[in-house]
């Protein structure tokens, strides 16, 4: 395919530019701020989700239970990428409609492009985060509950107090690939006019047409992140073990 006039002239280009690879690594890291404010806020909001889908799914709740596994199985079973584009056209086109039949004035045009992108890697990574809740609050053993509530404690403090410190110690390693796959994930958030790292590199590379050297530079910095991120959520899932053994024995002391 030939390059589009202009463009750089392969007799004279280096095949491989293998110093850019690194030099390029700084301006990359300008945009990691946004790479992360979108991974952390959309992790956080699908562990509160994931929280309540599976709190509905454990107690089976009429009506509520059903919609909860469509929403599961829709989300597990469609492309991150796909769901990006239905809440990038979905969302103005559902304020639309309501400004159309109840008088209202939103301002579809006005939306911050990085809300359409919390909205649809929340809801995607909270179907797999309520598996893994539901699963980690299932794990306790049911006399903990009872326990709590025979020596007076209401049902929400028995839960946040005692069952949910134990839960999450099983829920950690599972919720921790989660936040790692949410980071990559915001790479495909350029779809909705984002501009984080991914999309910087494309930009970048589009300058002088080495985008070989900058999905490697790319690849590096991603690499790197998840590494010190795995290393930091496995020294954490130590301590809470670690936390865990020594609350009975120091129960046994005292």
């Amino acid at each position: 395919m030939p390059l589009p006039a202009g463009g750089p002239n392969m007799d004279t280009m280096k095949l491989f530019d293998f110093a850019l690879v690194f030099t390029q690594i700084p301006r990359i890291l300008k945009y990691l701020p946004i790479t992360m404010e979108i991974a952390v806020i959309s992790f956080l909001g699908s562990v509160i989700i994931g929280f309540l889908v599976a709190l509905v799914k454990i107690k089976k709740i009429r009506i509520l239970s059903p919609l909860a596994g469509f929403y599961v199985s829709f989300s597990r079973g469609t492309p991150v990428l796909v769901q990006l584009y239905l809440t990038y056209y979905g969302i103005p086109m559902i304020l639309m409609g309501i400004n159309r039949y109840y008088g209202t004035n939103f301002n579809t045009n006005g939306i911050a492009p990085i809300l359409f992108a919390l909205v649809a890697l929340s809801l995607n990574e909270a179907a797999y985060s309520s598996e893994s809740i539901r699963a980690a609050l299932e794990s306790v053993d049911k006399g903990q509950m009872e326990a709590a509530l025979s020596i007076g404690m209401t049902t929400s403090q028995s839960l946040f107090r005692i069952i949910l410190p134990e839960a999450m110690v099983v829920a950690l390693p599972s919720l921790g690939n989660s936040f790692i796959g949410l980071i990559k994930g915001t790479s495909l958030v350029f779809v909705t006019a984002v501009v984080e790292m991914t999309a910087a590199g494309k930009l970048l590379a589009s300058r002088n047409f080495r985008f070989f050297e900058m999905y490697i530079t790319l690849a590096i910095v991603y690499w790197i992140i998840t590494a010190v991120i795995a290393a930091l959520l496995r020294w954490g899932e130590k301590k809470l073990r670690c936390n865990e053994r020594l609350a009975p024995e120091e129960g046994h002391h005292a």
